[in-house]
């Protein structure tokens, strides 16, 4: 590869059980926080649609949601990823292996769906577990992007 070439992007699936908050929230975020260094999916293992609450904690935080949409891993079967991570212990256990010579990573957090309460309650959970994904996600693009660059992604 000369100077002029750009580098492929780093290839990330993010996957959770109902594809409606979590794995949304961190695709989301890496998005913006990785930019054209990497290509960012999510899906989950039995995908429920997008949970308003996700939409407006992205909406909150300035970040651009029409990509949003709530799809199965079978969408990605076959594709190869230089990372897949799981957001939550039940979709780590049903998650089909993704070929490639990826890395599989496991970042468990709770459901914020799962949250009862008022809108305004469930909201704060929302907000807790979108605050977390995105200390996870700064800490790991520079890792992942040096990474990627020692092998060639």
């Amino acid at each position: 590869m000369t100077g002029s070439e750009a580098a492929p992007p780093i290839r990330v699936l993010f996957v959770c059980t109902g594809n409606s908050a979590r794995s949304l929230m961190a695709e989301a975020l890496l998005r913006h926080s990785g930019g054209a260094a990497f290509e960012v999916h999510s899906a989950g293992t039995e995908p429920k649609g997008v949970n308003p609450l996700t939409l407006r904690v992205l909406a909150e935080a300035g970040l651009d949601g029409s990509f949003a949409r709530s799809k199965s891993v079978t969408e990605f079967v076959g594709e190869s990823f230089d990372y897949v991570i799981t957001v939550c212990d039940q979709a780590r256990q049903s998650c089909p292996v993704f070929p490639g010579g990826g890395a599989g990573l496991h970042w468990g957090y709770e459901d914020p769906a799962d949250a009862v309460g008022t809108d305004e309650e469930r909201l704060v959970v929302f907000r807790r577990v979108f605050t977390q994904l995105g200390e996870r996600i700064h800490q790991f693009v520079p890792l992942a992007t040096r990474a990627g660059a020692a092998t060639g992604s």
